[in-house]
């Protein structure tokens, strides 16, 4: 049996993306062949650092790095290069060379700086592919999440708002959730404000005008779904129990109990596009960059995903 080539972008050089990587990799190879998009010397110079053993799998160098790297700093260089890592890994995936990608943490910071015009992976991805429309989920064995808006001010959630975002939110969840674990999947739903608008009491009536019409006609599609639901409730164990997969209006809905329950070992799944892409759901942990510190659980949780989803269309 012919093992699935997967991409690994390192994610920013400065941060513990290298390490995550080198961590992860030993544990994979029998699921798959991994090729790490990255800098060579820095991961060379982590792994003789803490002790560990550089991989011979393929490691593909874009370049972009032009001084030696210093770690936990932002820095222009840094993100100049992890943007050409995960463009190298989308135009792989596109072309076919690997059945799907796994990206390591980026620092948004070091993007801005470098002029990189998207405020992070999802905005990247969705443009570089072409695709219509993308969602991010997070998923654990414990808690999965779809978010309806994602990298926004609180102020432009309500706005960006509608019946089809939603709607699709909430198909994207349930496929989505299908493929990874099949048989039945039970959505559940959020409400935007407090109390799920408390009946019109709270907010602009999002519940009644926009998010509760999504939910009827999913139902009318045969998916098995439920809400709005109070955010303050929708996570309690009990309700957990019942629930598959969360579709959450804004950012924090659903991050906020997904990191609690889940850190380290939750993924970070983009719906919507013509490749698979998986990624670790945390950051660059700057503070303890090539320190030996960092949990490379989610990284290996990522590319266990992305070998599912890319061998299970």
């Amino acid at each position: 049996m012919t093992l699935p080539d997967i991409a690994i972008s390192m994610g920013d050089p400065a941060g513990i993306g290298p390490e995550v990587t080198l961590r992860a990799i030993p544990e994979v190879l029998a699921i798959c062949r991994p090729q790490v998009i990255g800098n060579r010397q820095v991961l060379h110079t982590v792994a003789e650092r803490l002790g560990l053993p550089l991989p011979s799998v393929p490691i593909v160098d874009p370049g972009g790095l032009s001084q030696p790297v210093v770690p936990g700093r932002i820095d222009v260089d840094c993100g100049r290069a992890s943007y050409g890592y995960v463009i190298e890994a989308i135009d792989r995936a596109l072309a076919g060379d690997v059945a799907g990608i796994v990206t390591g943490p980026i620092q948004k910071e070091a993007w801005h700086a470098a002029g990189v015009p998207f405020p992070g992976h999802t905005e990247l991805l969705q443009q570089r592919t072409g695709a219509a429309d993308v969602r991010m989920m997070l998923t654990a064995a414990t808690i999965s999440c779809v978010l309806v808006t994602v990298h926004v001010g609180y102020a432009q959630v309500p706005e960006l708002l509608s019946i089809e975002s939603v709607l699709d939110s909430i198909r994207k969840a349930h496929q989505t959730m299908q493929r990874i674990r099949g048989g039945e999947t039970r959505v559940t739903v959020c409400g935007l404000n407090p109390h799920a608008g408390e009946n019109g009491l709270f907010g602009d009536g999002e519940e009644q005008r926009i998010i509760l019409p999504a939910i009827e006609q999913a139902g009318r599609e045969g998916i098995s779904v439920v809400g709005p639901l109070p955010p303050d409730t929708a996570f309690t164990a009990a309700r957990r129990a019942e629930t598959d997969v969360y579709v959450c209006m804004y950012h924090d809905q659903g991050l906020i109990p997904l990191k609690t329950l889940a850190f380290d070992d939750a993924v970070n799944v983009t719906l919507g596009l013509p490749i698979v892409r998986t990624s670790v759901d945390h950051g660059t942990a700057m503070d303890i960059a090539w320190t030996g510190q960092a949990s490379h659980h989610s990284m290996v949780e990522a590319i266990r995903l992305a070998v599912q989803l890319g061998t299970n269309p």
